[in-house]
């Protein structure tokens, strides 16, 4: 039974017991007839008219009610769009915006499996990819090794050169899927010690000396004597500038200029703790650049702005996502500023340790 006829039925149910009783207490009353008629009619009327009141007030709960039921059956279908109207009384009002929030979050809940799932299998295909060019590899020289092809001692050492090589580039990039799946998960465990940013880049520059020297490159630095310590996890923050330098080597031509710069910086209005001071450290190449459209991506995983996925161009395609997860680790934010052909500068800011 519809909910309409149900209060309809009600109503008239209670209507007609009100009559009875009235009618019941006009013949009491020892009224003559034509009064006793005129009241009847009255009676009658007067509960018509409030049968009819009652039917004009139901209809707006009824509306209401089959807006929620359609949007509803929209749900079911897997259609989020629209929104069930405020309309109704103060109670159906509520229940309808109640209603139209549950839409919204659903509709955010399915949007982010669908990119969960979009972002899984483009994970499994980028993985598969990147892991089946040196089994491959290694596969080819092992062989190539057990059928006793090479005879000299020369390429017999090279074949196992690169046959180590193989094996090293897999291993990282098993940490890196580790590290970073971590880092994604939360189940990193924040506990900074105060340090000094600039004894950190120093370790870093003096562990890359060789990669500087075999690129000829020159690296200018502009680091304020009187940078104040920092709140960081060092060997976190070591593998965030060693992913931003191996980048910059990567991009910068024979010959070029690496810059690196840090100054205190305001806090931004996306900073939630306005109130603590901050670091911003960039890197600069003069490499090829990055197109705007690509900027909103680079910090994704596997993301190349080199489509080839040519091995010699680029790495895994992890080490910005990595450096992204643990920067927000530390609550500081990062970023990219580039333009094709001037080259690009990959900035972060970090908070200053408290006293």
């Amino acid at each position: 039974m519809r909910l309409r006829h149900y209060l309809m039925i009600a109503n008239g149910v209670s209507l007609a017991v009100i009559l009875l009783c009235l009618f019941f207490s006009y013949t009491t009353m020892f009224l003559s007839f034509h009064k006793m008629l005129w009241l009847s009619a009255a009676t009658l009327g007067a509960g018509l008219l409030s049968f009819v009141v009652h039917y004009m007030l139901t209809r707006p709960l009824e509306g209401s009610i089959r807006l929620i039921t359609e949007q509803s059956r929209r749900i079911a279908d897997g259609q989020f769009q629209g929104n069930v109207p405020l309309v109704g009384p103060a109670e159906f009002k509520t229940l309808a915006a109640q209603f139209n929030e549950m839409n919204a979050r659903l509709e955010q809940n399915f949007s982010r499996l669908r990119t969960s799932e979009a972002s899984r299998r483009e994970l499994v295909a980028n993985v598969s990819h990147d892991l089946r060019t040196p089994m491959a590899s290694i596969q080819s020289f092992v062989e190539a090794l057990q059928d006793d092809i090479v005879k000299d001692e020369t390429t017999f050492r090279q074949y196992l050169t690169t046959i180590r090589q193989e094996t090293a580039r897999l291993s990282a990039m098993i940490e890196d899927l580790f590290q970073l799946s971590r880092l994604e998960a939360g189940a990193e465990s924040f506990e900074p010690v105060p340090q000094h940013l600039d004894s950190l880049l120093l370790e870093i520059l003096q562990s890359l000396a060789f990669q500087f020297e075999s690129k000829s490159l020159r690296v200018v630095t502009d680091i304020p004597e009187n940078l104040p310590r920092m709140a960081l996890m060092p060997l976190k923050i070591e593998r965030v500038l060693a992913n931003l330098l191996h980048n910059a080597i990567r991009h910068s031509p024979e010959g070029g200029i690496i810059r690196i710069e840090a100054a205190m910086v305001p806090p931004t209005s996306e900073q939630s703790s306005a109130d603590k001071e901050w670091v911003r450290l960039s890197v600069t190449d003069e490499g090829e650049g990055i197109a705007v459209a690509e900027q909103p991506f680079v910090f994704e995983r596997f993301y190349r702005t080199d489509k080839s996925r040519h091995r010699g161009s680029g790495g895994s395609g992890l080490g910005l996502a990595i450096a992204k997860s643990i920067v927000e680790l530390h609550g500081g934010e990062i970023g990219v500023l580039s333009s094709p052909g001037a080259g690009s500068t990959f900035w972060l800011t970090l908070p200053v340790a408290s006293a």
